[in-house]
């Protein structure tokens, strides 16, 4: 017997299959056996940790990028947005990319591509070219996430050791976003904003170097790209996200901000019509068929967007609160730290309650999080205000997505499966990406209200935040209305949530 994976970014769930055969079409590949596995985990642990540590880090310079090259509140939301929306919007062509041209191959162009534009973002000296580094960083990140988990796949095949393998990397990845909100603080600190992207240059460098040497290549499919329907989604994503956050400077009274708005729609509408033609679509659209998969895919998008409030606490504790870069990353150490224990207890919470009522406690918790956040004045002190708020957050995001692991794969055909996991991954970046732009939108309205009633730049902030919040804790009503909805699985065995 051998063991498929399904992973994300919280948790590794495993069930046993059949024998693997190998895919029809495949092409069979001239490259070197696996040699040193060891190492092999190594570099691709390292180029998991360099993508996730890349948004934390960011977040927490984010102020001092803001000082430097002269971005506007708004504009300042399209260092992270660029990244996040490129990413999700082609990341399952990058995973198609590995299947065609061999996984190694792209891997290591990803990690290639992501480095170079690391360096640029680094040496960046407008917004306009920093964001458009962060978009290349995006272009790089689509190609190489899907391999590094595949090169996994095929280097670790004897179960307990591809459970280990998959354990250590999901374990980099949750320790990732707290390394990241302390290292991105030290760098900033100590150094620049420039070294947060810097430092991702001779880890990919060391990535690309034993990579070469010691990943095996893939054996290839014979296929084509859906290049059509990739281009179309990223492109109408953007448009969206474009106009949501144009909204948050010029308001819904300008023609130019609807009719982007508008094309973002007509292009993902686009996207569905040429998925539905296509004999290799990159969404299968019959995955949304199963209504606990299709509450899963959105609780999961409704969840991630209320991570964009650290892109405005970050703010506020540096330009009102006039916390230094360091102490803003220990500020938010309650909240990675909880979420991170949460993950860790979800195989035994899993067996002893069930995915529906994690779920609704998850959004409960990270409901009233929001709430409490509401609350914030420029005089707002950390103990006082921020601190319980943010453990609530991160007690509901760890018990309130986790689950929908379980929940979207429960039941998947095995010819869906790769496309049922990279759809989940996708929904984390656009989650983040939609609800960034949908709060930039909540927080420019409500600044501008304050401003023209008199309040001074810190009250105008503060206000906007305090806005976000509330409509952060009405996504979270959202989440936990479909919530409710989740029909309880059949049975969740132990070696699912291992």
């Amino acid at each position: 017997m051998t063991e498929s994976t399904v992973l994300t970014d919280t948790t590794v769930f495993t069930e046993s299959t059949g024998p693997v055969e190998k895919p029809q079409g495949a092409v069979e590949s001239q490259g070197p056996r696996i040699r040193r596995p060891g190492v092999v985990l190594a570099v691709v642990v390292g180029c998991q940790l360099m993508l996730t540590l890349d948004n934390t880090v960011m977040n927490v310079a984010l102020p001092r990028i803001q000082a430097d090259l002269g971005f506007s509140a708004v504009g300042l939301s399209w260092v992270i947005s660029a990244y996040t929306l490129v990413f999700g919007g082609l990341l399952l062509l990058g995973g198609r990319a590995g299947d065609l041209l061999g996984r190694r191959r792209v891997f290591l162009a990803g990690v290639a591509v992501f480095t170079a534009a690391s360096l640029l973002g680094g040496l960046a000296d407008s917004p306009a070219l920093l964001i458009s580094a962060r978009a290349v960083q995006g272009l790089g990140a689509a190609a190489a996430g899907p391999s590094a988990l595949a090169v996994l796949t095929t280097t670790f095949t004897a179960p307990k050791a591809r459970v280990r393998a998959f354990s250590v990397y999901t374990g980099v990845g949750s320790a990732g976003i707290v390394l990241g909100l302390v290292l991105g603080g030290l760098l900033t600190e100590l150094t620049s904003w420039r070294s947060v992207l810097f430092i991702n240059v001779p880890v990919g460098a060391a990535v690309i170097v034993f990579g070469a040497r010691f990943i095996a290549e893939s054996s290839r499919r014979r296929g084509g790209f859906d290049l059509p329907s990739a281009v179309t989604a990223t492109a109408g994503l953007a448009a969206i996200v474009y106009g949501l956050t144009a909204t948050a400077r010029a308001g819904w009274q300008h023609a130019s901000t609807l009719g982007v708005l508008a094309a973002g729609v007509v292009l993902i509408a686009g996207f569905v019509a040429l998925e539905v033609r296509t004999k290799a679509p990159l969404i299968p659209l019959r995955l949304f068929a199963d209504r606990n998969r299709a509450v899963g895919y959105l609780n999961f998008f409704l969840g991630l967007t209320t991570l964009a409030i650290i892109f405005f606490l970050t703010q506020f504790l540096q330009n009102v609160r006039r916390y230094s870069p360091l102490t803003t990353g220990f500020a938010f150490l309650p909240l990675a730290v909880t979420m991170l224990v949460m993950t860790r207890l979800i195989p035994f919470l899993l067996q002893r309650f069930g995915a529906r009522t994690l779920v609704v406690a998850g959004s409960a918790s990270t409901m009233a999080g929001m709430i409490g956040l509401a609350r914030l004045t420029p005089a707002s002190g950390y103990v006082g205000v921020l601190l319980v708020p943010l453990v609530l957050v991160g007690v509901g995001i760890g018990l309130g997505l986790a689950p929908l692991n379980v929940v979207v794969m429960a039941g998947v055909r095995a010819e869906d499966a790769g496309a049922a996991g990279g759809v989940l991954q996708t929904m984390q970046q656009v989650g983040t990406t939609f609800g960034l732009a949908m709060f930039i939108t909540v927080f420019g309205v409500a600044g501008r209200s304050a401003a023209a009633s008199g309040a001074d730049a810190r009250h105008a902030m503060v206000t906007g935040i305090a806005d976000v919040s509330i409509a952060s804790a009405i996504v979270s009503v959202c989440a936990l209305v479909l919530a409710c909805t989740i029909r309880p699985l059949d049975s969740i065995r132990r070696s699912d949530a291992a």
